[in-house]
């Protein structure tokens, strides 16, 4: 049985890093070198900026939906409402809610009425509990500490998203000004040696 020469399996890894090495290779060109050394500086970059961003853009995440918590807790309040129709029960449908009339007292007094959305079923005479705003009008839960938490988060994620973004947008900006650089290196290298390489005897 004749052995068979094996090979080194390439990686695409491998390839990547083989084709950035600093080394004395001289058919590595200046472009090149200078192509692995700003790769590496975007990568530091990197590792040090978006961990700052993302901290800078989760607090200012952080402290907007902080205000609006607070802003909407002071001119919101839990009150209660009368169904006065009562509900249709829903058959075969996917979101078991109907809108019935509904009446409810303002702070300042004032009797409201106005449409709510209750679950199907709910009878004339239920009470419901509601938000409404100091003049009475019909308004949404205020922002919570967890809807708080889920904003800091996505401005975290944003930031260190962004620094990412901008990163590899300058450096497919620097690759395309280092290629046109070594395109024209190529061409200027093929018309001082094509000529010989193409000349007839």
């Amino acid at each position: 049985m004749g052995s068979k020469e094996r090979r080194p399996k390439a990686t695409l890894t491998g390839s990547f890093v083989r084709g950035r090495r600093l080394d004395r290779n001289p058919l590595r060109r200046a472009s090149d070198r200078a192509e692995t050394i700003g790769l590496a500086l975007l990568l530091v970059t990197c590792l040090v900026a978006a961990p700052l961003a993302a901290l800078a853009a989760g607090a200012w995440a952080h402290a907007i939906a902080h205000r609006a918590e607070l802003a909407q807790t002071a001119t919101r309040r839990l009150d209660t409402a009368v169904v006065l129709t009562a509900a249709g029960v829903a058959v075969g449908s996917w979101d078991p809610v109907s809108v019935v009339q509904a009446r409810w007292t303002a702070p300042d007094g004032t009797v409201m009425k106005g449409e709510l959305p209750v679950p199907a079923g709910t009878s004339t005479g239920a009470t419901v509990r509601i938000w409404v705003t100091r003049d009475g009008q019909l308004t949404s839960h205020p922002v919570n500490e967890s809807q708080v938490a889920h904003a800091t988060d996505l401005g975290e994620a944003a930031g260190a998203a962004s620094v990412a973004l901008l990163l590899a947008l300058v450096g497919v900006l620097a690759r395309r000004s280092l290629d046109k650089r070594r395109m024209a290196a190529w061409e200027a290298d093929w018309q001082s040696t094509g000529p010989r390489w193409t000349t007839r005897a």
